[in-house]
């Protein structure tokens, strides 16, 4: 945000569109804090640098919005709908968005860190640059991202659709990646050593053709043939 910008602070209110229209009109930033925005349409709508606190955003729909540069703090949001929005260098902080919508949504410089993202739809989504830390994102829609080169620390990406991802060079260091859907993805030069690869059988070991795994991860794999590594 800009040191330069005024910021004014809503606190416990409960707000829908009309409300939010209105706060907009000033091209003030806004700092809500413990506020009301459930079922609230505010698609569409021009909310860039905006502070959201403990704010409840169950099925608050936001497709479309211009989110840029905006903060999530410890808010509850289930079923939030991110779709098509605008949320480049954004930052979402223990906040707990399982089941939203982030499809086809710009998410380029965003940072995800402590949230929960169950079943989260993150499909289409242009993610140039986001960054997932201590994340769950068991059972969410990823396919096509690219996390090449980075270093994933904490993420539990159990059962996630991860058809086609770019994993190459890249460190997992106590992630999971428990039965995942992990069809045409690249994993040359990744080290697995400090994943959760369970649920995964010999016949997948193709699957992480080029990557770093433990002697203990191979034994796993190699199990159901009767055979032991030592």
């Amino acid at each position: 945000m800009d040191p330069d910008l005024i910021c004014c602070v809503e606190q416990g209110r409960t707000l829908g569109r009309g409300d939010i229209e209105t706060l907009t009109v000033s091209g003030t930033i806004r700092h809500l804090i413990d506020c009301d925005l459930e079922e609230a349409d505010l698609s569409e709508l021009d909310l860039s640098n905006w502070i959201f606190e403990r704010c409840n955003l169950r099925r608050t729909k936001l497709s479309g919005a211009k989110l840029v540069a905006t903060k999530w703090l410890s808010c509850r949001g289930p079923f939030c709908n991110f779709a098509g929005a605008n949320l480049s260098e954004a930052a979402l902080r223990s906040s707990d968005f399982n089941n939203a919508v982030f499809r086809r949504a710009a998410i380029s410089s965003a940072i995800f860190e402590s949230c929960k993202l169950t079943g989260a739809d993150l499909s289409d989504v242009s993610a140039f640059d986001a960054n997932f830390k201590e994340t769950l994102l068991v059972g969410a829609k990823m396919p096509d991202l690219s996390f090449r080169k980075q270093l994933l620390i904490k993420l539990d990406l159990s059962q996630a659709d991860l058809r086609r991802c770019d994993f190459r060079e890249v460190v997992f260091e106590n992630c999971s990646l428990r039965e995942a859907n992990l069809i045409g993805s690249r994993f040359g030069g990744a080290d697995l050593r400090m994943a959760d690869l369970s649920g995964f059988k010999l016949t997948d070991a193709s699957l992480f053709r080029g990557a770093r795994i433990s002697q203990e991860q191979a034994g796993n794999l190699l199990s159901e043939l009767g055979l032991i590594v030592r």
